[in-house]
């Protein structure tokens, strides 16, 4: 039986023609629309599944405080060097953000081992006096997304990161830690259920870059 290759070739041409193709896929009416939609398709687009759109939590209110964070030249705190590697310098250093991995913070192996936890939680406590206002990217620790909110509890708003990208892959406490997140005060984007992961949390937060160069062009 013969197959059909598409006639995509150029990375540009290739991503133009996936956004057609879910567009055409989850047509209108969707959950999002303008620019959440967008974050929603590349989430989408990451994963290569239509179906994870009905367990997509995202808002308003959570992407302007991301775009704004974005394009004010906030850290953004990954919990994986492979999350770090998601966020192509082309877009942050345009935006004069700089993407920090918890697992490249000096002394964070030693911090896991005292206190015995995952490195991505001992990193969170690392960088516990540096989350106002910044943009924290989890996709691969759900330890790391719980001790965030551990940290973050009894905090004022102002304290907090502006958002929280909570979307931790597996099938321990990853679902538990993303409800826990959907249910707090702190403006997040997160994926619900067992699914997640690096790419997919990176595609969010690529999104958001795209929206803050647009606006300032």
């Amino acid at each position: 039986m013969p197959v059909m290759l598409d006639p995509a070739a150029t990375p540009e041409a290739i991503e133009a023609r996936s956004f057609a193709i879910i567009d055409a896929e989850l047509p209108e009416p969707r959950p999002f629309a303008g620019p959440l939609w967008e974050v929603a398709r590349r989430c989408i687009h990451a994963l290569g599944d239509t179906a994870i759109l009905p367990e997509l939590r995202l808002s308003e209110h959570a992407l302007e405080r991301g775009v704004s964070a974005l394009r004010a030249g906030k850290p953004v705190f990954t919990d994986t060097r492979m999350a770090a590697a998601g966020l192509p310098a082309r877009r942050m250093e345009r935006l004069g953000v700089e993407v920090v991995p918890l697992m490249g913070l000096d002394g964070v192996g030693v911090a896991a081992r005292a206190r015995g936890v995952t490195r991505a939680a001992a990193g969170i406590r690392m960088i516990a006096d540096r989350l106002a206002g910044a943009v924290v990217l989890i996709g691969n620790a759900p330890t790391a997304l719980l001790a965030l909110l551990e940290e973050l509890e009894g905090r004022p708003p102002e304290a907090g990161p502006a958002l929280i990208v909570g979307m931790p892959v597996g099938f321990v406490n990853a679902a538990q830690s993303k409800e826990l997140l959907a249910q707090s005060p702190w403006p997040h984007f997160t994926l619900l259920g067992r699914k997640g992961g690096s790419a997919v949390a990176a595609a969010s937060v690529n999104a958001l870059a795209e929206l803050a160069l647009r606006e300032g062009e």
